[in-house]
């Protein structure tokens, strides 16, 4: 895949501010920090990974993907194109719900195999990640390389769980110069929804978390999970017994759910605006 147009597509972003301030606490210690990453590690500009879109946000990107799409011969408008990929994807998540998997996951190249007019593996990677980079532009959140740095050097575990794809890993080199695990990131705890067939908040990618830090011998009330989605992110990260952060520094991506049974009652156990701020946290809680 060449990497020099994917950097291409690579953009510098700010947060948008949101009216919202730090609050609350962690309990000690914190022997493990796993962490969302569209929103949260990576601002986002779709406020996600996945494919619903705004019709504002859709015909402001159309004239990007409208290169893209001649770039790689594909004679059909943008529109048309997401549409297919929006009823490609509706139905294998119908199939798979059929099969008794809760929050459904594709992988996004074999769906987008299924609709492109032209073969091969190599050429469907490279058109479906710099789609991606169309529709959602990412740059690393303020702060990230700090709270890496906090957590590598107060001894603090790093994991993933994390809605994603496989360009998710390469978009993580591309914009810091390392792959997740180089970055501090424990393999061990990295659950990537694409490979797990499972999608946040489906219950089994934490309790699968809470299993594996149990036979490293860490309790789940001594992990936290940081995320920008209170449904997606801070319930099912609550309900397995981890601790909670909110991460409200951006407004593309801060999810509230109040009008969400499953939220109205809720609350994180931290909410931060920086991510400085849980830097700073795990910094002065080192023995």
């Amino acid at each position: 895949m060449d990497k020099e147009k994917l950097k291409s597509h690579l953009r510098p972003m700010t947060p948008q501010h949101t009216p919202l301030a730090r609050k609350g606490g962690l309990r000690r210690p914190i022997r493990c920090l796993l962490c969302d990453i569209y929103g949260t590690l990576l601002i986002s500009g779709s406020g996600d990974i996945g494919i619903g879109r705004r019709q504002e946000v859709e015909s402001a990107e159309d004239a990007s993907l409208g290169k893209l799409l001649a770039e790689f011969g594909i004679r059909r408008p943008p529109a048309m194109l997401r549409q297919d990929l929006q009823d490609a994807v509706a139905e294998d998540h119908q199939r798979k719900r059929a099969q008794g998997i809760d929050y459904p996951e594709v992988k996004i190249e074999e769906i987008w195999a299924a609709i492109l007019p032209f073969g091969g593996e190599e050429k469907i990677r490279a058109f479906a990640a710099r789609w991606e980079m169309v529709v959602n532009p990412v740059w690393p959140m303020p702060g990230l390389r700090a709270l890496m740095a906090a957590c590598r050097a107060g001894g603090v575990l790093l994991g993933i769980i994390s809605n994603a794809q496989f360009y998710t890993p390469l978009v993580f080199e591309l914009l810091l110069g390392a792959g997740v695990e180089r970055l501090g990131f424990d393999g061990r705890l990295i659950q990537f929804s694409y490979q797990c067939g499972r999608a946040k908040p489906s219950p089994v990618l934490f309790a699968t978390a809470i299993d594996t830090l149990a036979a490293m011998g860490i309790a789940g009330e001594h992990a936290a999970f940081i995320g920008n989605d209170m449904r997606n992110d801070i319930a099912p990260a609550h309900a397995a017994g981890l601790q909670t952060v909110l991460f409200a520094g951006d407004a593309r991506s801060l999810r509230l759910r109040q009008d969400d049974p499953c939220c109205r009652d809720l609350q994180p156990d931290l909410q931060i605006t920086h991510l400085n701020q849980l830097a700073s946290l795990i910094s002065n809680a080192r023995p």
